[in-house]
């Protein structure tokens, strides 16, 4: 019996591993290119961090909002004073004795007396109601976690009613959608919890904190997150499933130039350590585009949304210098480029070395690894790549720190792959891309990240990779591009400039369109790839051209598979083989005003399966993806595989498509 078991579970493996997907030989001809080509740059503008990406819903739910971070804010920004049934009492804004170091500012509410007349069919209390991020939208039959640091400072205990209720207007009774009652009792700091489920849904809800029993309490560290995230791990859903939809191979993060800050200092230079543990303890920080960051979004969650998603992390350090600013010509002040004293950069070396030991070591052994396992994840993340840097001005000074803390990581840990930086503006002639160069071959820099944002002319004509040598060391990393518009005009002059990217990827390793979000009422920088409000995301055409490239990467390239009669600049075509995946992918370019034939031979390619899927994106040069309407999204259909053949490439149009072997 124990033979027959055994012999049956051979079997039984044998047909798994058959059925298995073997990885396959690459046919003569192709290219070697990096399969990394596709990926994302996140950066917390445009409100993509705090009423975005981060699911948290109360806005300065820490008080921590200054007149530094905006004129006109404060800890009473977002947040109203409300007193149903006319209750008597007020409140305070306090710094002593707050909840700890990084979150000193809370408020006081003295309560008076709570009135049980006039009480709004059982509405009274004294205490604050926040409005969100215009709103805050819920739905009906859904759970919403609520948190509040309490104090009780009178003694006595506290009774205090959370609610979420949809405001009817002036005179009227709001209407209750949830609630739920917390007792504190206690004149030290306490956490307290409570499950909120909307019997209704509502775009434009408020969150009220009422406490009902008169004396003083303490409220600071409030939260209301919806408990259906991003696998569970406190990032909006929608806006997650867009970027796993993109099938990005790496997250490039924070930013952009929030990592070294926005001039005011290096106060508000973005320091990762202060992101991590629990949130009421992480430190918020001026954000360099005029609003807040409340590091709910922190490192933690940027890694583990890497390893959610399956992307490499590539974290960006900043390495002791700040954003120049370029002149305030990004809507930015001004400034000059200041820099740390030498005598003081190991301090951001030390912030590098104990990143990659917070990333990749044992918690055995490492503090930082101890940290990481604490917060949830004893398994190391795997890290990877590290960059060095933002877009700097490749100065004397920039050099000299950049040579100091790139030298020390790397001896430190050999096995990181530092990105460096060509700065802004990365073309030929421009000083800082040169300089940037010139540095990145004197240290054998493996990859080196340019940032570029031109008219849809540059990307239609420009084939700036063609000429790059093919035997420097350092590879490109493509970090910021864009063409300056939104219609489909520009998302087909990046998808031309893609191909061209995919024909050189054996010296381009990495690309990542920017800006990634923008949150309606709340954009600094037009266009970007994805953008939304707190119910929808509106997806760009640009975005279904990066989704196309995103599925479609591989290991080889092959340029002589496509001939398209007739082709010029407006034109171009790409064949790509994952050899891990045994699929073929032709990604076929027509961004002129007629019809194009493409001839297609596919013949050294066997073991072809006898369908195959198409996927089209085509429209009017002007059309556009925006909070109104939609009209371009691509078409998919299977279609009968065949080695050799010619296709129509329709005017204004991306074409794709896909083959397994």
């Amino acid at each position: 019996m124990n033979k027959r078991k055994a012999l049956a579970a051979i079997m039984m493996v044998a047909a798994l591993s058959a059925g298995a997907q073997k990885a396959m030989k690459a046919p003569a001809g192709g290219k070697a290119i990096s399969d990394e080509l596709i990926g994302i740059f996140f950066e917390d503008i445009s409100s993509s961090a705090d009423g975005g990406l981060y699911a948290g819903l109360v806005q300065n739910g820490s008080f921590e909002y200054t007149p530094t971070e905006r004129d006109g804010w404060g800890p009473g920004t977002s947040w109203r004073l409300v007193r149903p049934g006319h209750s008597l009492g007020w409140m305070e804004t306090m710094m002593t004795d707050g909840l700890n170091a990084n979150n000193r500012t809370f408020m006081r509410l003295h309560v008076e007396r709570v009135k049980e007349y006039y009480d709004y069919a059982g509405w009274k209390g004294f205490g604050l109601q926040n409005d969100g991020f215009d709103g805050i939208a819920v739905k009906a039959g859904e759970t919403y976690d609520f948190s509040a640091f309490l104090r009780d400072v009178s003694g006595g205990g506290k009774a205090v009613r959370v609610v979420l209720v949809e405001p009817q207007g002036w005179g009227k009774d709001p209407k209750l959608l949830a609630e739920a009652s917390l007792q504190v009792n206690g004149q030290g700091w306490k956490k307290y919890e409570a499950a909120l489920t909307p019997e209704a849904s509502c775009a434009k809800a408020v969150l009220q904190v009422l406490v009902l029993t008169t004396g003083d309490t303490d409220i600071d560290a409030v939260e209301l997150m919806p408990r259906d995230t991003y696998k569970g791990h406190g990032l909006r859903k929608d806006l997650a499933q867009a970027l796993a939809d993109l099938h990005p191979k790496f997250m490039r993060f924070p930013g952009g130039c929030v990592v070294h800050g926005g001039g005011d200092g290096f106060w508000d230079t973005y320091r990762w350590k202060t992101t991590i543990g629990p949130r009421e303890q992480r430190r918020p920080l001026k954000n360099t585009w005029g609003y807040h960051q409340s590091m709910g979004l922190g490192y933690f969650e940027y890694f583990q949304l890497c390893e959610d998603i399956g992307m490499e992390p590539v974290p960006i350090l900043p390495c002791g210098v700040s954003c120049q600013g370029t002149n305030g010509g990004w809507g930015m002040r001004g400034q000059a480029q200041d820099v740390v004293p030498m005598e003081e950069m190991d301090e951001w070396v030390q912030d590098a070395l104990d990143l990659i030991e917070w990333a990749n070591g044992d918690p055995a052994t490492s503090k930082w690894a101890k940290m990481r396992a604490e917060a949830g994840h004893p398994k190391p993340f795997g890290l990877k790549y590290l960059g060095l840097g933002n877009e700097e001005k490749i100065s004397p000074e920039f050099c000299e720190r950049f040579r100091y803390i790139y030298k020390k990581v790397t001896q430190a840990h050999p096995e990181i792959v530092i990105v460096g930086t060509a700065g802004p503006g990365s073309h030929p002639g421009n000083p800082d891309f040169d300089n940037g160069w010139k540095l990145a071959e004197e240290l054998g820099l493996p990859i080196l990240d340019e940032h570029y944002y031109e008219p849809n002319n540059y990307f239609l004509t420009s084939r700036q990779y063609d000429n790059y040598p093919r035997d420097r060391k350092t590879k490109v990393y493509l970090g910021e591009y864009a063409a300056k518009d939104k219609k489909l005009i520009d998302a087909l002059a990046e998808g031309l400039y893609l191909l061209h990217v995919e024909r050189n990827g054996d010296v381009v390793a990495m690309t990542s369109y920017a800006p990634l979000f923008a949150k309606k009422n709340a954009t600094n920088w037009n266009p970007d790839l994805i953008y939304f409000d707190n119910e929808r995301t509106f997806l760009t055409c640009s975005y279904y051209i990066q989704q196309m490239f995103g599925k479609s990467s591989g290991q080889y390239f092959y340029g002589d598979c496509v001939n398209i009669e007739g082709a010029d600049n407006l034109q171009g075509q790409s064949v790509v083989l994952n050899t891990k995946t045994r699929k073929l992918f032709v990604k076929l370019c027509n961004a002129g005003p007629e019809a194009k034939t493409a001839n297609v031979n596919l013949s050294r390619f066997s073991s072809m399966k006898k369908t195959a899927v198409k996927t089209i994106l085509t429209g009017q040069p002007g059309d556009e993806n925006n909070y109104d309407a939609q009209p371009i999204v691509p078409q998919t259909e299977s279609i009968k595989a065949q080695k050799k053949f010619n296709y129509q490439l329709p005017p204004y149009s991306m074409t794709m498509l896909e083959y397994d072997l």
